[in-house]
């Protein structure tokens, strides 16, 4: 349970300071929306691919929110196979908040609205990318 916990917390954490861009210039677009219960803080998102899940991103957006939503585009995004990753950064310190026994403070989500005990699945959370834009609304 703690390395579930552990792992999730170093996924979640670094999703916008180490972000790195490994985007096409001539891919599409990945709109992404979340409602959120507090206009406090950030919603931080993470795109990944299978290799990069639950541990780098491949770009790492933040957005404000505004009337109860966050959405941010993740531009020229190559086809192939990703997920999206995202947390309620609440107080704005730019990593996800845990209690004393390793539950999460602050609301996450995934692509698919994968919601499960301990961190998504790849496999639970992936969507194709072509060249059509896409657009995700995901729960918290």
């Amino acid at each position: 349970m703690k390395t579930i916990l552990l792992t999730l917390t170093i996924a979640l954490s670094s999703l916008l300071l180490n972000a790195q861009d490994q985007t096409s210039e001539k891919g599409t677009t990945v709109s992404v929306t979340v409602p959120v219960n507090s206009d406090e803080g950030n919603v931080i998102f993470g795109l990944y691919d299978e290799a990069s899940f639950l541990k780098q991103p491949l770009v790492g957006l933040s957005s404000e929110i505004i009337d109860g939503k966050a959405t941010v585009t993740f531009e020229n995004v190559a086809p192939g196979t990703y997920a999206v990753l995202l947390y309620h950064d609440k107080n704005d310190n730019k990593q996800m908040d845990f209690e004393p026994n390793g539950m999460p403070k602050e609301m996450y989500g995934a692509s698919n609205n994968v919601m499960s005990m301990g961190p998504p699945q790849f496999s639970d959370a992936k969507f194709e990318v072509a060249d059509d834009p896409i657009t995700l609304d995901i729960r918290m």
